[in-house]
């Protein structure tokens, strides 16, 4: 294990998942007001950035891709995938239903109903990603889409067991707004399909984690390998915290305005 190949990378998703989620918690709790113009600003940032994934995914020299490419790579995926949940959380793109569960619904009933509510936007981010896919294909730099599409996959396996039902809903952030969300949870349980995810995630970045120790030390491979995998381990991290009594939004506490702190 190396500090530039492996320790480095690993703070840096570190520090930019707990700040990029409080940047949007922040943006998206203040008033509806400023949320066409966060909105507008976020998503001229988001086509940069998208200019930018391909363009280090394409544009190195002979030498091939270097560290650094991977870190922009990655800071540019994390900004396009902030935007978009920006345009959920303040409830600009989100589904054709906007109105709180029917108690009464069960089965595929109950999940149509609170897909209603999401599905403008899940496809929104399945179109961006094949976009990335597209345009990255066969890349020597696919960093970016690959942390997008890794984002995507544990947004859908969180998404999938909140409605299922977990012990701890970890819905603090949540913008009062988008308060209607919370009657198509689960109830409060520990479900099977919690278990699997958390297995299927450990495997996952298990299997990640001994690619980047494998890669060269210090090599793109390893940074761009390191940032994969510390991703999947904090993804991981959510899920066991579903399970776990422990309020995790806590953490973006701070990124609340005053009187959502309580």
């Amino acid at each position: 294990m190396s500090l530039y190949g492996h320790i480095l990378p690993a703070l840096v998703v570190l520090f930019a998942w707990f700040g990029s989620t409080g940047v949007v918690a922040w943006l998206a709790n203040r008033g509806k007001q400023t949320f066409a113009r966060s909105i507008s600003w976020a998503g001229f940032a988001a086509g940069i950035c998208l200019c930018v994934i391909v363009y280090v995914g394409h544009g190195h020299g002979p030498s091939g891709p270097d560290a650094m490419d991977a870190y922009i790579s990655f800071g540019a995926a994390l900004v396009i995938w902030g935007w978009l949940e920006l345009t959920f959380l303040t409830g600009i793109v989100a589904g054709p239903r906007r109105t709180v569960s029917d108690p009464l619904a069960r089965g595929w009933r109950r999940f149509s109903e609170a897909a209603a509510t999401l599905i403008y936007h899940e496809l929104a981010i399945a179109a961006v990603m094949i976009i990335l896919v597209s345009l990255t294909w066969n890349s020597a730099n696919p960093t970016g889409t690959v942390i997008f599409t890794l984002l995507f996959a544990l947004r859908l396996s969180a998404k999938l067991n909140l409605f299922v039902g977990v012990p701890n809903m970890s819905d603090e952030i949540m913008p009062g707004h988008l308060e209607y969300l919370k009657t198509y949870f689960g109830p409060r349980r520990l479900h099977g399909a919690l278990a699997f995810s958390l297995v299927a995630l450990l495997a996952l970045s298990m299997y990640l984690g001994m690619r980047s120790l494998a890669a060269p030390a210090d090599s793109f491979a390893a940074v761009s390998a390191t940032l994969v995998f510390t991703l999947a381990a904090l993804g991981s991290l959510e899920h066991l915290f579903l399970a776990l009594p422990f309020r995790d939004g806590a953490l973006w506490r701070w990124a609340l305005p005053g009187n959502q702190q309580g």
